[in-house]
């Protein structure tokens, strides 16, 4: 069954001689409990499509289909509960809150969405036991290295129970192995978990984790490559498909 399906996708930035087409007649379809990440030369439109798919910007034209939900026209209330309900978000900056330890960030945003603390805590107390901060759930973000700090990023993106998470180069502030083990646990999310993960990425190393990978090139998909075994020994034909699209 397809969580997000578009059609026909097509953002175009200004107007007149100076527009700009980020995304181009984009058609993707991305399965539930299925790991995707896209990659492709900077500027060919990754995170315009997450945006997009993640309703934090609108298409020019085209349709996004999420978990049977059309959400291309939907009305600007609607979109902001849709995303709180459905949706997590994993940015390469942590985006924790530094007076707050790391149970009250990730449990900040179902707290604002009406759940009363203590429950909102031991839901999100859950999230950070599964990713290993059990004994770091009453520490401040400055206590906490970066792979620490990206896990209760994804504990907070996850303790609303969403269907799909969404995750902008989540590795990319990171040093190579707290890299891998978020790209690990990303794939752990998708398959011991359900939840269905799109991920944008620049490194080979990281999109070798998943499932199937969809290159972008000047707004358009040109590739896809599916993964049999998805480990970072494919790192290097990641690479090498990079570098015959022209990254």
């Amino acid at each position: 069954m397809s969580i997000i399906s578009t059609q026909n996708l097509t953002k175009i930035f200004g107007s007149g001689p100076t527009a700009v087409t980020a995304l181009d007649h984009v058609n993707l379809t991305v399965n539930a409990g299925e790991f995707v990440s896209i990659m492709g030369p900077s500027g060919c439109g990754k995170s315009t499509l997450l945006h997009l798919i993640g309703g934090l910007d609108r298409p020019t034209s085209g349709s996004i289909t999420l978990d049977g939900i059309s959400i291309a026209n939907m009305n600007d209330d609607r979109l902001t509960e849709l995303r709180r309900r459905k949706i997590g978000f994993v940015f390469q900056f942590f985006n924790l809150i530094p007076v707050l330890t790391a149970v009250e960030n990730a449990a900040l945003p179902i707290t604002l969405d009406g759940v009363k603390p203590l429950s909102a805590q031991k839901q999100a107390s859950q999230w950070l036991a599964r990713f290993g901060l059990a004994d770091r759930s009453s520490s401040r973000p400055d206590q906490l290295s970066g792979g620490q700090q990206q896990r209760v990023a994804i504990a907070r993106a996850l303790a609303a129970e969403p269907t799909l998470i969404l995750a902008d180069e989540p590795t990319g502030n990171l040093d190579t192995r707290s890299g891998e083990e978020i790209a690990r646990l990303m794939r752990e999310v998708a398959k011991k978990y359900g939840r269905t993960v799109v991920m944008v990425t620049h490194d080979p190393r990281i999109a070798a984790y998943s499932d199937r990978i969809v290159f972008l090139k000047d707004g358009k998909i040109v590739d896809e490559t599916t993964l049999s075994r998805p480990n970072s020994e494919n790192a290097a034909a990641v690479a090498q498909k990079i570098h015959s699209i022209g990254d």
